[in-house]
């Protein structure tokens, strides 16, 4: 009989998650004689035993559809909420896979679900992660579905804010989603024309982008289009949560690492609503009227586009023969073009930020843009 294996999706949603899941079923079901049952709302489906049978029918039709036919959650499978009490359910979970005669489980998600696929993988499971995140900013990987998507909504949205912008005069900043990684705000950036990027990577001066404002109206052009990934910080706020991190990893014992933490959560919930503050403190800096737009969950919502579907199918079907060969405790990487097996634990608690000397900065500076260092 062939493998019984079952498949979830977890973290944020993502265009490409339905793709993922066709090219993984279609493969499976089609080429391996697999036997393929899909877990409701990420790892709390898992843990809820909440499942249902996905065959040829359940896959048809889904591969333009946004979001994921099978929910997903935020759950740690060792953190987990249940009964109004944080537990490991990571025992449950097994439990659950050997009453369900479960050959394997298949983890669709970004960087948090690497992390809770190795913890399953620990605990003794055969597990594959396949890597989906807006952000692109998952380790050992050249790119994750999701992210070629949202680039084109985020770089459209760049393109609108031109007109607006050169018809009142006015500075715009348009905050882009990214997390920690300036991947999504440099390519969106660079893409549709943006005059400043600023990206967590490099953290900006106002002086410094209020001198690049000023050097635009020099020569006629007194409008600018900012555009600021959501984890970019001014030089000082970055100092503050930088020292707050050195604080929680240098923490000794529990009770510090409590504390630490929670000076840290202080730093980051004061640094909070840092577009708007940042287009105050350039209205103040240049006179130029300042607007603030903020894209937030439209950049991952809605049909994925060409190379997210062709990814989701290229990582989810190759997923399917190595179920088949027996590989588990990986990551379906995308390298060079072609599917690549990772360990996990080369990917788990990794993050893939833009390195100071990328082509795109080089290419950002060459066309004059300011990155606001």
């Amino acid at each position: 009989m062939g493998k019984r294996v079952g498949i979830l999706t977890a973290g944020g949603d993502s265009p490409g998650l339905n793709a993922a899941i066709r090219g993984f079923g279609k493969t499976a079901i089609g080429h391996h004689g697999m036997e393929l049952i899909g877990f409701r709302d990420g790892l709390r489906g898992l843990v809820e035993d909440r499942w249902q049978p996905l065959d040829g029918g359940a896959l048809a039709g889904i591969l333009t559809v946004g979001g994921t036919i099978l929910g997903t959650s935020r759950d740690k499978p060792h953190k987990m909420v249940v009964d109004g009490e944080v537990r490991d359910m990571v025992p449950t979970i097994v439990e659950n896979c050997e009453r369900n005669k479960l050959d394997a489980i298949v983890c669709i998600g970004g960087g948090g679900t690497a992390k809770n696929a190795k913890r399953l993988a620990d605990a003794g499971l055969n597990v594959i992660h396949l890597p989906k995140t807006i952000d692109n900013d998952i380790a050992n990987t050249d790119t994750s579905f999701g992210f070629s998507t949202s680039l084109g909504i985020a770089t459209e949205a760049v393109d609108r804010l031109h007109s607006t912008a050169h018809s009142h005069h006015r500075l715009i900043v348009v905050e882009i989603m990214g997390h920690k990684a300036g991947w999504l705000a440099l390519g969106a950036g660079i893409a549709g024309g943006a005059d400043i990027i600023l990206i967590p990577e490099i953290p900006y001066s106002i002086e410094s982008i209020a001198e690049s404002v000023a050097a635009r109206a020099r020569s006629s052009r007194n409008f600018s289009v900012i555009a600021l990934a959501e984890g970019a910080r001014n030089q000082e706020d970055a100092a503050d949560l930088a020292a707050a991190v050195a604080l929680v990893k240098g923490a000794s014992t529990a009770e510090a690492r409590s504390a630490a933490n929670k000076h840290k959560a202080t730093v980051e919930a004061a640094h909070r609503d840092n577009a708007f503050k940042l287009a105050s403190s350039l209205e103040a800096a240049t006179g130029l009227e300042s607007r603030v737009t903020v894209l937030g969950y439209v950049q991952r919502g809605g049909t994925p586009d060409a190379n997210d579907r062709l990814l989701g199918t290229l990582l989810g079907s190759a997923g399917a023969d190595l179920v088949q060969a027996g590989e588990f405790g990986i990551m379906v990487a995308s390298q060079a073009g072609t599917a690549v097996p990772v360990p996990l634990e080369d990917v788990a608690g990794n993050l893939k930020t833009v390195p100071l000397d990328d082509p795109w900065i080089r290419a950002a500076k060459g066309v004059g843009t300011g990155l606001g260092d």
